[in-house]
C-alpha cells in the first residue's frame, strides 16, 4: 500500500540549547517519508536545487524511499533557518529561502498514479488541490495546512479541505481555521469545512482526534480520542516532530486493510511514537536510523503511561 507524500525537501539550518546545525537534510516530506517508511511503500514529490547531491537521497533510498518523483532544479534548495530558545514549544523562524522551492510545479510520475494513499504536506494549497484532482482514485487522502496559508489563500484551502478523509494541524491553526478558541468547537467547525476527521496536535502534550458522521464506514461517531505524547528527557531538536507525526500515523493507517476507529486510535500511538524518535537527533538524524523494533518498543511505552489500572486504585 503506496503513500504519496507532496510537499518540500528542503535543507534547515537550526540552532536549540543544544547546539547548532548547518544546512541539514529536512523539510516536511523527508521527515513525513522517514516516518512512514517504517510502515509502508512511500513515493515522494518535491523539487531541489543543485545542493541536493547522492548522499542526500541516498538518505531516502536507504529506507527503501521510491525519489523518481524529485525533481532536480537549476539553483538552490529550500532553505530554513530557525532557533528554539526555553521549553522550545516554538521556534523563531530567522530566514525563509524559498529557492526552487518557489517555483514548485508538482509532476506525478506515471509511476505513481497507481498510489493508494496520499498526503498532501504543507505546501500552498492551490498546488494541493491539483495534486488531488489528479489523483482522483486514491483511497485515502490526508492533508496539513499552516497559518500562512488559513490567513492569505482561504478560498483555496477550503477547496482542500473538502478533500480530505483526515486533516493534522496544530492546536494554534485549528482555533485560527475555526475562529473558536475552544478546542472542542474549534474541532466542530473545522469538521463542517470538508475533513472527515481532524487530528488536532498539542506538541509536547499529545493530539487528540476528532471525528464526524462520514469518518468510518457503518457505525457510530466515535468520541474525541487523545493520544498522550512521551516525556522526554531531553529534546534536541522538534524541528519536525509535527511532519514525523504524520508520517508514523498515516504509514500505519496505509500498513493496515481497512481503517476502523481501533486503527485510526493505534495510528495516532504511532505518530507519537514517531515524533518523540525525530526530537532526538537534529534534523532527520534519528529517523534515519531508527528501526521498527525500536519504534514496538517505544509503542508500548506509550500504551503504559496510557492505560488506567482501575484494580490497583
Amino acid at each position: 500500500m503506496a503513500i504519496l507524500v507532496v510537499g518540500s525537501v528542503a535543507f534547515d539550518s537550526i540552532a536549540t540549547p543544544h547546539g547548532k546545525v548547518e544546512h541539514c537534510l529536512g523539510g516536511a516530506a523527508t521527515y513525513f517519508s522517514l516516518a512512514a517508511s517504517s510502515f509502508t511503500d512511500v513515493r515522494v514529490i518535491a523539487v531541489v536545487g543543485e545542493d541536493f547531491l547522492p548522499e542526500h537521497e541516498a538518505v531516502f533510498t536507504a529506507r527503501g524511499i521510491d525519489t523518481r518523483g524529485i525533481e532536480r532544479a537549476p539553483g538552490l534548495s529550500f532553505h530554513w533557518t530557525g532557533a528554539y530558545a526555553g521549553t522550545m514549544n516554538e521556534a523563531e523562524t530567522l530566514g525563509t529561502d524559498l529557492n526552487v522551492f518557489e517555483r514548485f510545479e508538482p509532476k506525478i510520475p506515471e509511476a505513481y498514479t497507481d498510489s493508494e494513499y496520499l498526503f498532501l504536506a504543507n505546501i500552498d494549497p492551490l498546488l494541493q488541490v491539483r495534486v488531488r484532482s489528479q489523483m482522483a482514485n486514491v483511497r485515502m487522502v490526508c492533508g496539513d495546512t499552516m497559518n500562512y496559508w488559513i490567513s492569505s489563500h482561504a478560498e483555496n484551502l477550503a477547496k482542500v479541505l473538502r478533500e480530505l478523509d483526515v486533516l493534522l494541524i496544530n492546536d494554534g491553526e485549528a482555533r485560527m481555521l475555526s475562529g473558536e478558541q475552544n478546542s472542542v468547537r474549534a474541532a466542530e467547525k473545522v469538521l463542517a469545512m470538508g475533513p472527515k476527521s481532524l487530528v488536532m496536535k498539542h506538541g509536547e502534550y499529545g493530539a487528540t482526534g476528532f471525528f464526524g458522521a462520514r469518518s468510518f464506514a457503518g457505525g457510530a461517531v466515535p468520541r474525541p480520542f487523545r493520544a498522550p505524547a512521551l516525556p522526554l528527557a531531553e529534546v534536541v531538536d522538534p524541528t519536525g516532530a509535527g511532519d514525523s507525526f504524520a508520517g508514523g500515523f498515516y504509514g500505519y493507517i496505509a500498513s493496515q486493510p481497512e481503517l476502523t476507529p481501533e486503527v485510526f486510535r493505534r495510528a495516532m500511538f504511532y505518530g507519537g511514537v514517531m515524533g518523540s524518535f525525530a526530537c532526538e537527533r537534529f534534523g532527520t538524524e534519528r529517523l534515519q536510523a531508527v528501526t521498527r523494533a525500536e519504534i514496538e518498543a517505544r509503542f508500548e511505552i506509550f500504551r503504559e503511561i496510557s492505560h488506567l489500572d482501575c484494580a490497583s486504585v
